[in-house]
């Protein structure tokens, strides 16, 4: 066996799953799990027409570059959300799913054949970067984010050598948590670390349709095109139909970015075997032409953000975040994994624990003290949770 496999850390909800074991939840009362960020909105009925219509795609091996008509219909998309024309043949590229794509890079991307080879990974984070750097030879490091700078990652924490040493960044904007979003000027600094070092930005940008603000979230392609930065250098950009149009089970999204990155991707992925089935690829081009869908969704979860995060505000340390589907709430004395695991067996409600979603880094775990609620259900399911827990906080002891 490959003896990097031994290097992976057991996912969050495996160790929450190991937590739990002899917990008996309340019986009186029916679960809710805010636990898991998976969407749970309906498919858009245009998707899903769109699948039955091209069935006949499944007698086909699809090509790894997906078909031109995917490509126009991504770019598209970047075109009116961005205002970001890309070249459809060298600047994108279909994936199934922003989290294959994410794993898959870094095996592309990082030498690990150079000594101290390492990849910089927000901190909380989604652990998928860190598996993705230890398969591919290198050493994962952190930079925590900063609950006194609306949970921005503290750069700054990241020593020169560290930098020298760094292939690969990756960033979440919206951040998984913590919804925090990048401004300008940490995209400008990023960049110049990038020019200055050599690696490559990898910007998970998956949560980007889902904000609250009259403004969307700044995108890497954005900041990049407004700092004279066109041809896009060691910049790729992840994002997919699994948020925005609450369909994961097709696994389906693009990247776009720097042309040679994407080349040498697409050799990789021509091995790896990551081609997109044509019966996905004309569902996705119907979501990716369509914004009626993602406002209605978007308009779903403002709905349950407003409900929710007053009432959990009054015995929590929350507040709304710039975008995503989470918040990102601190608990009472501290203690995340108790506060999470009593919860659950008193009211039968699943969160997750923050100090699982982060590594022990500069001193601290900046997860500790947090647990993540992610508001997928529908509102009154989303509400009764929240009641729940502000009675078990009222009456909880740390």
């Amino acid at each position: 066996m490959n003896p990097l496999l031994g290097r992976l850390n057991a996912y969050p909800f495996e160790r929450l799953r190991a937590l739990t074991q002899g917990i008996t939840p309340n019986p009186a009362l029916r679960p809710i799990s805010l636990g898991m960020g998976e969407p749970r909105h309906p498919a858009p009925a245009l998707v899903e027409q769109a699948l039955v219509n091209s069935l006949s795609g499944l007698s086909n091996y699809p090509a790894t570059a997906g078909e031109p008509a995917l490509r126009d219909a991504c770019a598209g998309w970047v075109r009116r959300r961005y205002g970001v024309t890309l070249d459809v043949a060298t600047q994108v590229l279909p994936v199934l799913g922003s989290r294959e794509a994410l794993f898959s890079l870094a095996q592309a991307v990082i030498d690990p054949t150079r000594p101290g080879a390492t990849v910089l990974c927000p901190n909380p984070f989604y652990q998928i970067y860190e598996g993705a750097a230890l398969l591919a030879g290198a050493q994962p490091a952190f930079a925590n984010s900063d609950p006194a700078r609306n949970f921005a990652c503290n750069w700054g924490q990241i020593d020169e050598a560290t930098w020298a040493r760094t292939q690969l960044v990756y960033v979440c904007s919206p951040g998984n948590p913590t919804g925090a979003v990048m401004p300008m000027a940490e995209w400008q600094a990023l960049f110049e670390l990038s020019d200055r070092h050599g690696f490559v930005i990898a910007s998970d940008e998956c949560y980007s349709e889902i904000y609250f603000g009259n403004e969307p979230p700044l995108g890497a392609l954005s900041a990049a095109m407004a700092l004279g930065r066109d041809d896009f250098r060691r910049l790729v950009v992840l994002t997919s139909l699994s948020k925005r149009s609450n369909v994961p089970g097709m696994r389906s999204g693009f990247v776009a970015g720097d042309a040679a990155i994407l080349k040498q991707f697409l050799l990789y992925r021509t091995y790896h075997g990551s081609a997109m089935s044509k019966t996905v690829q004309m569902a996705s081009i119907a979501a990716w032409g369509d914004e009626a869908h993602v406002i209605a969704n978007r308009a779903q979860y403002a709905t349950k953000f407003a409900q929710v995060t007053p009432m959990l505000a009054e015995v929590l340390d929350v507040a709304l975040p710039d975008a995503a589907f989470y918040l990102w709430a601190g608990v009472p004395g501290g203690d995340d994994i108790r506060y999470s695991l009593d919860l659950l067996a008193q009211y039968n409600v699943a969160v997750l624990p923050g100090s699982l979603l982060a590594r022990q880094a500069h001193g601290i775990n900046p997860g500790a003290g947090r647990i993540r609620l992610a508001l997928v259900a529908e509102v009154d399911e989303c509400r009764e949770a929240a009641e729940r827990i502000v009675a078990f906080t009222r009456s909880w002891q740390p």
